[in-house]
C-alpha cells in the first residue's frame, strides 16, 4: 500500500490471511475458552454500565427535575447519548464540566457556577446532583459544596437539591439508580410525615427499568383495580411523550408534591428488590402503611403474585378484566409452547429482569442454560440457583456472576444454545454463534420502539412469547429445504 506521497508503506500490524483464519477458528475452541476464563485483570465487552447512568435515568423521572453531573463534560455526554439512543428522545442534563484544575483544586467553583447557570437557563423545579469518577477520586464533599451554594444564595431555599455519590469505578448503573432514588425520596419527604394521615395511595418502586411500556402497563393495572397508584420514578411520559410540535424540557415525571406526600401512603410495593434495595430498606423504616417486596412481574407466576399483593395491600379484589387477561395469556402460552419447549437459551442482564425472564422461560418449558448476571454477587447467584432448582427445566442452568460478554461468546461457541436474550451489545456474539438475539434488556440501540412494548404483566407474557416464537418460525422458513416450506407451522 502507498501513503499520500506515493511512498510504499507496510503496516506494522499486517497479519497474513492464513494466520487471521487460524486465530479466528482458534477463539471458538475449548482450549481458548479455558484460557479466556482464566482472565482476572481485564474486562472485555462488559454487560453493565456505570453508576451515573442509572442515576441520570431516575433523575429524569420526577417532575421538573434537571439531572446535574458533578464531573467532566465527556462523561455526561456518554450518559445522555446512551439514553438518547435507547429511547430516541432528548435526555436534557447538565454538567459543571470539571477539568484538570478541578482535579487539583477541587470542584466547588465548578459546581457553584454550574448550578447558577442551570437555574437561570433551564428553570428546573428540582436539581438532582450526582457524581462521575473525577470528584469521587479526589474526595469532593458534596454536602459542604451544596450547603455553601445555599448560603451564597446560588440555590433558592425552596428548591430541592437531592444529591448522591455515584462513583463510576464501583458498582453498576443499578447501584447509581438506587443511590439517586434514595436521595430524591429522602429530600422530598423530609418533614412531610404526618401521624394519622393516609393518602390512600399505593406507592410503587419499579427499580431500574428503561421500558416505558412497562410503566404504562403498571398504571393501566392500577386503573383496572380502581385504585390510586403512584410510581416513584415514572419515566413513561419523560421518554415517550407525544410529538405535537411543542418541545418541553421536562415532560412528565412523578409530581414532586405527590412524591413528597408518598411517605404518608397506604402501602409501598417494591418490584425492584435488587436495583432499589437501599431505597426500599429506608422506605420500610420511614414510610407509613404496609410494605412489600416482590420479583419483577415477568411471566404468569410473578404477575399472579403482583396482582394478589396489590389486592392484599389495597383491599380491592383482582378485577375480572385482569382475570380474563390471564386466561388469554395462558391460552397464548398453550398455542406457542411447542415452539419454545426444550429450547436452550443463553441470557444476561440486570438481576431483577434476569430472574423474571428465567421464570418466564421455565413456565414455557424452555431451558435457561448460560446465565450471566450483570455485576452479580454470590448472594444473587444463590437466588438464581434456587429459582432454577424450582423447575425440572432449570437443572441444566449454569450461572456466571463475575464474567463479561467475551466469556459468554466462548460459552456460545463451545456449548451452543438456540438463542440469546440480552441487549444490543449481544448482537456481535449472537452473530458469531449463528443464533437469534432477543432484545429484552437495556440498552437497545439497533431496533426501534421496543421500549414501548410492555414485557410485564399478562400482556407482557403474550408479547415476549410472540416475539420469541415467531422468530424461531422465521428461521425455520428461511433455512428449510424447499420440500419442507409449508404454509402451516
Amino acid at each position: 500500500m502507498a501513503n499520500n506521497h506515493g511512498l510504499a508503506v507496510k503496516p506494522v500490524t499486517e497479519i497474513p490471511a492464513e494466520e487471521k483464519a487460524r486465530v479466528a477458528e482458534w477463539i471458538n475452541t475449548e482450549e481458548y475458552k479455558e484460557l479466556n476464563f482464566r482472565r482476572e485483570a481485564l474486562v472485555v465487552m462488559p454487560p453493565h454500565a456505570c453508576q451515573p447512568l442509572g442515576a441520570e435515568l431516575v433523575a429524569h423521572a420526577f417532575e421538573g427535575s434537571l439531572p446535574f453531573v458533578h464531573g467532566s463534560q465527556g462523561c455526561t455526554s456518554y450518559y445522555r447519548s446512551t439514553l438518547n439512543r435507547h429511547f430516541r428522545e432528548p435526555a436534557p442534563a447538565v454538567s459543571d464540566a470539571m477539568t484538570e484544575d478541578g482535579a487539583v483544586f477541587g470542584g466547588q467553583n465548578n459546581l457553584h457556577e454550574g448550578l447558577e447557570n442551570a437555574i437561570a437557563l433551564y428553570k428546573p423545579k428540582m436539581i438532582s446532583i450526582f457524581t462521575s469518577c473525577m470528584p469521587e477520586i479526589i474526595g469532593d464533599d458534596l454536602t459542604a459544596f451544596i450547603k455553601n451554594a445555599r448560603n451564597k444564595g446560588i440555590v433558592p431555599e425552596e428548591m430541592p437539591t437531592p444529591y448522591a455519590n455515584t462513583p463510576s469505578f464501583n458498582g453498576s448503573h443499578i447501584d447509581g439508580y438506587d443511590a439517586m432514588l434514595l436521595a430524591i425520596l429522602q429530600t422530598l419527604t423530609e418533614g412531610k410525615k404526618v401521624e394519622g394521615r393516609c393518602t390512600g395511595k399505593l406507592n410503587l418502586i419499579p427499580g431500574f427499568d428503561a421500558n416505558t411500556g412497562n410503566f404504562r402497563e403498571y398504571k393501566r393495572i392500577f386503573a383496572e383495580f380502581g385504585i390510586e397508584g403512584l410510581i416513584l420514578g415514572d419515566i413513561s411520559e419523560v421518554f415517550d411523550s407525544p410529538l405535537d410540535g411543542e418541545y418541553r424540557i421536562y415532560p412528565g415525571g412523578t409530581p414532586l408534591d405527590e412524591a413528597a406526600d408518598s411517605i404518608n401512603g397506604k402501602a409501598t410495593l417494591c418490584i425492584g428488590p435488587r436495583s432499589a434495595a437501599k431505597t426500599f430498606k429506608w422506605v420500610t423504616e420511614n414510610y407509613s402503611g404496609k410494605h412489600a417486596v416482590l420479583p419483577m412481574p415477568l411471566g404468569i407466576a410473578n404477575t399472579d403474585a403482583f396482582l394478589m399483593k396489590i389486592a392484599e395491600l389495597t383491599g380491592k379484589p383482582v378485577p375480572e378484566s385482569l382475570k380474563a387477561e390471564r386466561g388469554r395469556a395462558v391460552d397464548a402460552m398453550t398455542d406457542a409452547h411447542q415452539y419454545i419447549h426444550g429450547r436452550k437459551f443463553a441470557l444476561y442482564g440486570d438481576p431483577d429482569q434476569l430472574m423474571g425472564t428465567i421464570s418466564f422461560l421455565l413456565e414455557m418449558g424452555a431451558v435457561p442454560y448460560h446465565i450471566l448476571i450483570n455485576k452479580g454477587t454470590k448472594k444473587i447467584a444463590k437466588e438464581v440457583q434456587a429459582l432454577l432448582d424450582s423447575s425440572p427445566y432449570g437443572k441444566q442452568g449454569k450461572i456466571y456472576h463475575k464474567h463479561d460478554l467475551w466469556h459468554m461468546r466462548s460459552l456460545l461457541m463451545t456449548d451452543p444454545v438456540d438463542a440469546l436474550i440480552g441487549d444490543s451489545h449481544g448482537k456481535f456474539i449472537a452473530r458469531d454463534a449463528g443464533i437469534p438475539l432477543f432484545r429484552f434488556g437495556f440498552p437497545v440501540f439497533d431496533r426501534v420502539n421496543l421500549h414501548r412494548r410492555p414485557i410485564v404483566g399478562y400482556q407482557g407474557v403474550i408479547n415476549m412469547l410472540t416475539e420469541i416464537c415467531n422468530k424461531f418460525l422465521d428461521i425455520v422458513d428461511e433455512t428449510c429445504e424447499e420440500r419442507q416450506f409449508e404454509l402451516m407451522r
